[in-house]
């Protein structure tokens, strides 16, 4: 990372950070789809697929508008988070225990951007660029609805079906 000599410069590595991370979630987004058994959860996945595109659009129009190219930097973040999602799915649990920790999984990933989409509209405030404070808190307000969603499928239906599954192992046994 270059020297960090103004909160501009920090604004446009924040924006580097983020679209990296969006671009290595589409490419996690599809394995996800494919390994989530219940539907709902499939549907919240792919939904959150195409916010994903368009937020990447997002980010390349606010660094084309600074002059700055949205390449160059990875982000380690999310990779370290994917690569717990790998771990999980490389596991081979329950499908309902599955979709249980695709969801925790996935609100990690959401909470990691809520961070680093609530720092860079702020910074935007800050440097002046109401247009990209806009578009930023669109994103932000997507990926805290993606968030929530998840949360809803999660308590009405995946975790309480992943937990009468133990249930009825514990039944067996």
């Amino acid at each position: 990372m270059a020297e960090m000599d103004s909160l501009r410069e920090l604004y446009v590595e924040g924006l580097k950070d983020l679209w990296s991370a969006e671009n290595q979630i589409l490419k996690g987004l599809p394995r996800m789809i494919k390994a989530a058994s219940h539907p709902q959860l499939k549907r919240a996945f792919t939904k959150h697929e195409a916010q994903t595109k368009m937020q990447v659009k997002r980010l390349e129009r606010i660094c084309k508008e600074l002059g700055e190219s949205p390449r160059g930097k990875k982000c380690v973040g999310m990779e370290g988070l994917i690569e717990e999602a790998k771990e999980l799915l490389s596991e081979k649990p329950e499908p309902n225990v599955l979709d249980a920790g695709l969801i925790s999984a996935a609100q990690h990933v959401e909470h990691y951007e809520m961070a680093g989409y609530g720092t860079v509209r702020t910074w935007a405030r800050l440097l002046g660029y109401e247009n990209h404070v806009t578009l930023l808190q669109q994103t932000l307000d997507e990926e805290k609805a993606t968030d929530q969603l998840l949360t809803d499928i999660a308590e009405s239906q995946i975790n309480i079906d992943a937990e009468s599954d133990e249930e009825e192992e514990g039944e067996e046994g």
